[in-house]
């Protein structure tokens, strides 16, 4: 026949009776009233068989087995309150490993030095950080934490918005001198087109959204390379501003039908549901959203736009 559970409470309950000597005394101590306390005594012996306790006019003593159940028990409780601890210091400190997936192009060039500055913070926390644009499975890879950017597809993972991503289309100078410039996104039919994997160019016109069906000269999956064709003068290209915005400030991109908004994504930080309690993963997550939202540093394109615009005015 099974053995039913000993419920802890129950052997706290014994022990603390015989580190105070009192059956009052422990109930004081514990919380609970003195008759509470009694029966949950009462039923640790009645379920051991043994008699553990000798009640007497002055409070109470252990037997000779009472004695020998209280050293294990008090050890076993001891280890119990360690173990705990040992979860209450992960949980509260920011300290330990951090594993980290993100994409190769916006690692490198942003989130590579936030990496650096959270470690200066947190000089305890060890990061192990993979590059890489493929989705990875997070909890069979037994990563802590995904940066991913677009739209997230539906699953038990916890999700963080960290900042917009927004996207233009982009020409060289040298190209839009040989083949004109669209002025609004059905003129990119007539283009040739760089694009990012099978992406999908979807624009707000007015008040409602349109796709603009696109036949690409290059298709590739990495930004930059396909900022390399947009520089080398190869056709139009669409990119977040992050990747952009280094060519946009020299001057060898333009952003083109700055009336028409592509579809804005986002940044996210994305967690398996156990590690988003971490102090660590939180910490980091805190940082990076302070780091790069709302606003981020790295979408200066309508202002660098802006300013090449006047440029141009100027030196006309």
């Amino acid at each position: 026949m099974e053995r039913s559970s000993t419920d802890l409470v129950d052997v706290l309950s014994f022990v603390r009776v015989v580190e105070t000597g009192s059956f009052a005394r422990a109930a004081e101590r514990m919380g609970l009233s003195k008759p509470v306390l009694s029966r949950r005594v009462a039923r640790l012996e009645e379920q051991l068989g043994a008699r553990l306790l000798t009640r007497t006019a002055r409070g109470a003593q252990p037997t000779d087995i009472g004695q020998a159940y209280y050293a294990r028990a008090a050890n076993i409780l001891t280890e119990l309150e360690a173990a705990e601890e040992v979860v209450a210091e992960a949980v509260t400190q920011i300290a330990g490993p951090i594993r980290i997936t993100a994409p190769l192009t916006f690692g490198v060039a942003h989130l590579a030095p936030a990496l650096a500055d959270f470690v200066k913070l947190h000089p305890k926390v060890e990061l192990d950080v993979e590059f890489e644009d493929r989705t990875v499975d997070l909890a069979g890879g037994g990563y802590d934490l995904a940066v991913r950017i677009g739209r997230l597809a539906d699953s038990a993972l916890i999700a963080r918005r960290i900042a917009p991503v927004r996207k233009h289309v982009f020409a060289s100078p040298t190209y839009l001198e040989a083949r004109g410039r669209p002025s609004r996104p059905a003129d990119f039919a007539d283009h040739d087109i760089l694009l990012y994997a099978n992406e999908q160019w979807r624009f707000r016109v007015g008040e409602r959204w349109e796709t603009v069906r696109v036949a690409p000269r290059l298709r590739s999956n990495n930004g930059d390379m396909l900022l390399a064709a947009c520089e080398a003068g190869l056709g139009l290209c669409m990119l977040p501003s992050f990747i952009a915005a280094p060519a946009l400030a020299r001057r060898t991109i333009e952003g083109l039908v700055l009336d028409y908004p592509a579809e804005e994504g986002a940044l996210h930080a994305v967690m398996p549901p156990g590690r988003a309690t971490t102090a660590r993963v939180r910490a980091l997550v805190d940082f990076l959203v302070a780091r790069f939202g709302p606003e981020p540093s790295w979408d200066p394109c309508w202002h660098v736009q802006k300013a090449y615009e006047r440029g141009a005015v100027e030196a006309a």
